[in-house]
């Protein structure tokens, strides 16, 4: 069992960073790859960002590419995603999530996915 905390998330300007942090613990946490996923009001969850177990490799929904980056410390257990140049669309609660194992050519399904987050409320205004 792998228990996720998310922290970070707040009411921002356009323009603005923020980044947010996802806490694991449990068995062997460190071992999972981690995702980033979000839902906005009235809309399905969506896929953000996600970084296999041992970092070397990122994936990123076009949407956030070149403005969001994830990261992890695996010392730490916590799982990043720095989020530069927010737009009001960023607009929805954020949740990371933890895969056993995630493919360079399948990573975005939440399928994938066993262990979530409760979310973080990231709010951008214009």
């Amino acid at each position: 069992q792998v228990q996720l905390v998310e922290s970070g998330g707040g009411l921002v300007q356009a323009g603005a960073s923020l980044r947010l942090s996802c806490a694991a613990s449990g068995r062997t946490s460190s071992s999972y790859a981690m995702g980033w996923f979000r839902q906005a009001p009235g809309k399905e969850r969506e896929f953000v960002a996600a970084i296999t177990w041992t970092g070397g490799s990122t994936y990123y929904a076009d949407s956030v590419k070149g403005r969001f980056t994830i990261s992890r410390d695996n010392a730490k257990n916590t799982v990043y995603l720095q989020m530069n140049s927010l737009k009001p669309e960023d607009t929805a609660v954020y949740s990371c999530a933890a895969a056993a194992l995630i493919y360079y050519n399948n990573y975005n399904g939440e399928s994938l996915y066993d262990y979530w987050g409760q979310g973080t409320q990231v709010t951008v205004s214009s």
